[in-house]
């Protein structure tokens, strides 16, 4: 066991840096008081989905994401005054190794046992024929079901055998309320594009040390809203950004996240930007930043190693803009190049972006 141990980082993030079951563990120890601390801490711990060895160790497979998570908590015991430690470890022999994987999957047994009994009371409890108001709040707690059917999977490292099981309810309600969707009547039309125009020769604000999300967003406003768009960092909330400023993926701002939506695809409803190669890109996009395993696609470990690559290259904020702009930028094209070239469509391709720069 070596104290503070860092392995190469690996281009999947959910894939542990070794075959033989290495583990990550944290060792901390915080003061009696404030308990609220301790609570917090606690409570960070359960959504990591890390689980408990002895009384102040805990354990998570040794992966990038897992690595940087248990850092990040490492800071908040530190600046609460308490230790802690990451230490690597591996089993010494497999028995031991697969104690800890059992360990994994009762927690996560628990978790999608209390998703699996909620689903069926909602569908034991819920009419055949929903209509009005209930229908919408079933249709919202099928919604919910789903993320939190998403948010267990994500932290499921060892494959409990519960998923099926919960999965099963879930979709089972789902298909309930899609059924009686079928007979709903014609919805309102949804509030019309915003017009790009209005948005022009402004400067965009975000959070500092841009990450997925933001990055996408800079090269999704100069492609589509403003080429000429700057872009400036603050660490507040969206209400106190000056005016004629627009804030963007921060706390309490128009543009942001919304119900299940990353910023990248709240932009691309309001301003109506439906690109074939755009949507593609926002799946990645929401995969990467939301880690819900929404759409899966095969380019989402590979643009999140390339992200952090670049923040870890780039410590200015604005360089690190610039060069998130043009990897999305390389991404768009790729999106877009199979459809210009088949046989089949002889479509333009849509004009190339006029390339802006992240200024200062």
């Amino acid at each position: 066991m070596t104290g503070d141990a860092l392995l190469p980082r690996t281009p999947d993030r959910d894939r542990p840096t070794s075959a033989h079951g290495r583990w990550l563990l944290l060792i901390q120890q915080l003061p009696t008081r404030p308990s609220s601390a301790r609570i917090k801490l606690w409570r960070r711990l359960q959504q990591l989905g890390s689980v408990v060895l002895k009384n102040s160790v805990y354990v998570l497979p040794n992966t990038p994401q897992a690595r940087e998570d248990f850092e990040w908590l490492s800071a908040e015991i530190r600046a609460a005054k308490g230790h802690a430690s990451i230490l690597l470890a591996e089993a010494l022999t497999t028995e031991q190794a697969e104690d800890i994987r059992q360990a994994f999957r009762a927690a996560r047994a628990i978790d999608y046992n209390a998703l699996r009994a909620k689903a069926q009371d909602l569908l034991r409890t819920s009419p055949a024929r929903p209509t009005g108001t209930r229908r919408q709040a079933l249709e919202r707690a099928v919604r919910a079901c789903r993320d939190e059917l998403a948010r267990i999977e994500s932290i499921d490292f060892c494959g409990s055998p519960a998923r099926a099981t919960a999965a099963a309810v879930v979709d089972a309600l789902a298909a309930k309320v899609t059924a009686t969707s079928m007979r709903r009547p014609p919805v309102s039309p949804v509030a019309p594009a915003l017009k790009p125009q209005i948005y022009r020769r402004r400067i965009w604000v975000t959070r500092p040390r841009p990450g997925v999300d933001r990055l996408a967003c800079a090269w999704l406003i100069q492609r589509f809203i403003d080429p000429a768009a700057r872009f400036a960092f603050a660490d507040l909330e969206a209400e106190y950004v000056p005016r004629r400023q627009i804030p963007f993926d921060m706390y309490g701002a128009e543009f942001g996240h919304h119900g299940d939506h990353c910023t990248f695809e709240t932009l691309c409803d309001r301003f109506g930007i439906g690109e074939p190669a755009v949507r593609r890109l926002g799946q990645v996009v929401h995969d990467v930043d939301l880690k819900d395993h929404r759409y899966s696609p095969s380019e989402a470990s590979m643009v999140a190693s390339l992200i952090e690559g670049l923040q870890a290259t780039y410590k200015d904020d604005h360089e690190l803009m610039q060069h998130g702009i043009a990897l999305f930028a390389g991404l768009y094209e790729s999106f877009v190049q199979p459809a210009a070239t088949s046989p089949q469509g002889r479509r333009k391709r849509p004009a190339r972006p006029r390339t802006g720069r992240a200024r200062r």
